[in-house]
């Protein structure tokens, strides 16, 4: 039974451009892989920490020597990074804030990025035979051809992060322009179903 696991990393809800296309992506997957199994993490509601010394100090210990403390300290990033090694599609769903993934999504990126699990201690990827899809909402528009192409810092930086721990088989449905749906110039729907195609396309994967 092939395993989705769906990151959600919008504060805005139900109001949010990114988790409509999430969400459209999850009934597209659904439809290509009965009996399919999705798993959500919804890093608003997983109170993730930043890295803080206590949290270095527990991962730079190897785990035979690691204190009961260190180990509680490790067990969300040990729970995320399980659920990254138990997929089998993995749909990440932002915004863009300055050009960049939000905060939340940076420090989930901090607790999955693990030597030893999900990195190789000579900087190789782990993470194999496993394909992301990044469905991302920003107000500008950074897709090739574009005036402000050069600030597509999310996309590259993701490409980057998940290439690194192994993943390769990543695709990205860019839903730029959201802006006009808080200007009120479209309808959050119509917003939407202007990527329906992409999206469509990515979740038979």
């Amino acid at each position: 039974m092939p395993t989705l696991l769906v990151i959600e990393s919008s504060p805005r809800g139900e109001h949010s451009m990114s988790r409509g296309l999430t969400k459209l992506f999850v009934e597209n997957w659904l439809e290509n892989h009965p009996g399919g199994r999705v798993v959500e993490r919804d890093l608003m509601e997983s109170n993730l920490p930043f890295v803080t010394m206590p949290w270095l100090g527990a991962y730079f210990t190897p785990p035979e020597q690691q204190t009961p403390e260190m180990k509680d300290i490790l067990r969300l990033s040990d729970e995320l990074v399980s659920e990254i090694l138990e997929a089998d599609h993995i749909a990440i769903g932002t915004p863009v804030y300055n050009y960049n993934v939000p905060a939340v999504l940076k420090a989930y990126i901090d607790h999955i990025v693990r030597k030893g699990k999900t990195l190789g201690f000579s900087g190789e990827g782990l993470v194999h035979g496993k394909a992301c899809t990044i469905l991302m909402a920003s107000g500008g528009v950074y897709t090739q051809g574009s005036p402000i192409q050069d600030r597509d810092i999310a996309t590259n930086y993701l490409r980057l992060i998940l290439k690194a721990i192994g993943i390769v088989d990543v695709k990205v449905v860019a839903g730029g322009n959201a802006k006009s749906v808080d200007m009120g110039q479209v309808t959050r729907d119509k917003f939407l179903q202007t990527f329906a195609s992409e999206v469509a396309a990515a979740a038979r994967n």
